[in-house]
């Protein structure tokens, strides 16, 4: 994967900290882990759902974890012996895992569900109402009118 230097940017920038730490981080993290394949979908405006391939975990072996604006997805497959002989080829992946997700403020987990190999994980952004942009009516026809401005206590 390309590396991207961000210094020409945090130069110039102030409070964007937090987004180059995160886009380094996520480039690092990237290299490194591909397990297990995953799917991002948006599903509507303010609706996102994460799919993991997690096939062969039960539920109560995946462990999904939702932070301030992180969502940590973790698998612990106990290692045991199921006395089939031994493996001529082992191409399904049996071992545990940990994915990290950043999330963008105002985004929750709204639920997760396991079926059929799937670990589908239902995200949805709730900007709070004082946080919305709000329509201001322009109204015309009248002259300005100047604020009438009186001191309390004129020496």
């Amino acid at each position: 994967m390309r590396q991207f230097d961000f210094s020409p940017f945090r130069r110039s920038t102030i409070g964007f900290d937090r987004l180059f730490d995160m886009l380094e981080a996520s480039a690092r993290q990237q290299a490194s882990e591909n397990y297990p394949p995953f799917n991002l979908e948006r599903v509507a405006e303010d609706r996102y759902r994460i799919t993991l391939a997690v096939a062969g975990f039960k539920a109560d072996e995946i462990d999904v974890t939702a932070q301030q604006n992180l969502l940590t997805v973790a698998g612990k497959k106990a290692d045991s012996d199921t006395g089939h002989g031994a493996f001529l080829h082992l191409g399904i992946a049996n071992r545990s895992f940990e994915r990290r997700f950043e999330l963008a403020d105002f985004v929750r987990v709204e639920n997760a569900g396991l079926a059929d190999g799937l670990l589908v994980i239902e995200l949805v952004r709730e900007v709070p109402e004082a946080m919305k942009p709000k329509k201001i009516a322009v109204r015309s026809g009248s002259e300005p009118q100047a604020i009438a401005y009186e001191a309390a206590n004129a020496a």
